[in-house]
């Protein structure tokens, strides 16, 4: 018992320093920041972010977040960069170099080289009086008080700061460029996320299998058509061919159960009228919200007015975005 309640005293003390320290940086933002945005936006070239040790890490996944959110970057790691991978580093890129104390040894290596080659130098430091701080056009400040570590050593509460403030840089360059959800898209085609951002009702529907009685039809034929096309509901449409109504199992079980008098009534008599529906060219993640929110398991697809399919969870299930 008391070893668990050491374990969640630890966990608590070091999840409140880590947000201790994210929340202490609103307090260091300042005009750097807002010119590093600024040359990022003007820039023709790439962002380019380095490190090493965990801030390597960190900046890989800063990396990964930046070109996911339509401002093109790379990774070079620092130790690297001075074996040859600085290559790929061009005269129009800016360069963030990512370190805790801003003085190891691989990055007064680098820094000099980068500076002749006239890049544009931004450090993201715990450390302003640093050597990388000193030699940068602009200094990103994550400073902090003190690592989650208890031997306030191994990167912890740094890396955080690091990662959160490289979020914000991100969020600022989204912000800037008019980044839209049809953009992220565009990024992210792959997995359920993409599919919820780009896949459209039209996409999953049934076409060349409609459900479709007219509002005259007898009830046996209702039962054909339901029974046939296997979606558990037909709509019903008017002369004109406009959808009017839709008629489910659950509808059927309730008539038989009221009568068994079938013969004399038709659609009409049973339908629900002015039934859920969605337009084809609507997301299909939005069919999915609609069916919840209503507890149903299908809707009516429209073209205008006119009924182009059937979209049934089942197909929201296959696509993977339920």
């Amino acid at each position: 018992m008391n070893l668990a309640k050491n374990i969640r005293n630890t966990a608590t003390r070091v999840l409140q320093n880590e947000a201790d320290s994210i929340k202490n940086l609103i307090s260091l933002l300042d005009e750097d920041f807002e010119a590093c945005v600024s040359a990022i936006l003007e820039s023709k070239g790439r962002v380019v972010v380095t490190g090493v040790g965990k801030s390597a890490i960190i900046a890989n996944k800063i990396v990964a977040t930046l070109n996911s959110t339509g401002t093109p970057a790379l990774f070079m790691h620092a130790a690297d960069a001075i074996h040859g991978d600085l290559g790929m580093v061009q005269r129009e890129d800016v360069v963030i170099c990512i370190s805790k104390s801003g003085n190891t040894p691989e990055i007064k290596v680098l820094v000099p080289l980068l500076k002749k080659r006239g890049s544009i130098l931004v450090a993201l430091v715990s450390n302003t009086q640093s050597y990388l701080a000193e030699q940068a056009t602009f200094v990103l400040n994550a400073t902090i008080e003190e690592e989650a570590c208890p031997l306030n050593l191994a990167p912890t509460s740094s890396t955080t700061a690091h990662l959160a403030l490289g979020d914000a840089l991100a969020v600022c360059l989204l912000e800037a460029k008019g980044f839209t959800s049809d953009d992220f898209a565009e990024y992210h085609p792959g997995g359920a996320l993409g599919k919820q951002l780009y896949l459209k009702v039209e996409d999953v529907i049934r076409q060349d299998e409609i459900p479709v009685v007219s509002e005259d039809a007898g009830i046996p034929e209702v039962i054909v058509e339901i029974s046939g096309k296997r979606l558990g509901a037909t709509a019903v449409e008017d002369s004109q061919g406009k959808l009017v109504g839709i008629i489910t199992d659950g509808d059927l079980r309730r008539m038989l159960q009221k009568t068994l008098n079938i013969q004399s009534l038709k659609a009409s008599d049973i339908m629900t009228q002015s039934p859920k529906t969605i337009a084809k060219e609507e997301y299909a993640i939005r069919a999915l919200n609609v069916m919840k929110a209503h507890n149903i398991t299908q809707l009516v697809a429209l073209d205008g007015e006119k009924i182009a399919g059937f979209v049934h969870i089942h197909e929201l299930m296959k696509e993977g975005i339920v």
